[in-house]
């Protein structure tokens, strides 16, 4: 809380100054290309899970929630204990976590490359060393968890050809490492971004993400997100 409430002034005088000025090209979200190395996609519907780190869980949740074929995201902390995995403490950056989401899917509909390659693209900047954007600490790092070997070939193969194709200007950072474990995050955590869509913080941070998912990659994006929490 701390680490992100420091940063509203600043993303709302931002937010003026974004308003005011174009943005430059090369800072445009754009399409990369697929994923030459993906797991097979299955005969009939099944579930699988990605565990991800991009900086601010509020985006990263927001952004995968509007993607079709996955039926849950949840936004958590992975890289550390169990008895640290509390927002406060993980926000020291003192802990090993990662603000990270857990996302369900079904790799009938969705691949897991396919979602590596929205997580690269448009989800979060996978060139920026423990931060993105405002946020700064090994708390917003670029990180994957994979939950097996095939997962693990898919994101260390993505990140080669991705760098063999210099489609970033700047070096790739992403760690890949094992998922020893994911821990929800607080209750008032989850669907944050659609709960608090006029948040300066979320405005000009976030809500980008889901307008780039839905101009750069329309055959993925769905207009209604899938959330943690349905209202009843």
């Amino acid at each position: 809380m701390m680490a992100r409430n420091a940063t509203l002034l600043g993303s709302a005088f931002a937010l003026f100054a974004a308003l005011a000025l174009p943005a430059c090209a090369e800072e445009q979200p754009k399409m990369i290309p697929t994923a030459q190395v993906d797991e097979a996609k299955p005969a009939k519907s099944s579930s699988e899970t990605a565990v991800l780190s991009g900086g601010c869980f509020w985006g990263m949740q927001g952004v995968f929630e509007h993607v079709k074929g996955v039926t849950q995201v949840l936004s958590g902390y992975a890289g550390g204990g169990r008895t640290t995995a509390e927002y406060e403490t993980v926000s020291t950056g003192s802990t090993g976590h990662a603000e990270t989401v857990k996302i369900t899917f079904d790799p009938h509909e969705v691949s897991y490359g396919e979602l590596l390659r929205i997580y690269f693209s448009v989800a979060h900047d996978p060139t920026e060393l423990n931060y993105q954007g405002p946020d700064e600490g090994t708390q917003y790092r670029s990180n994957i968890w994979y939950a097996n070997d095939t997962q693990k070939k898919v994101a260390e193969a993505y990140i080669k050809q991705l760098g063999a194709a210099h489609v970033f200007s700047a070096p790739i950072v992403t760690r890949v490492d094992p998922l020893t474990g994911f821990f929800p995050a607080e209750a008032y955590h989850q669907d944050y971004l659609i709960h608090n869509p006029n948040q300066p913080y979320i405005v000009y941070n976030d809500l980008p993400k889901i307008e780039a998912l839905k101009r750069v990659y329309a055959g993925y994006y769905r207009d209604t997100p899938v959330m943690v929490h349905t209202p009843s």
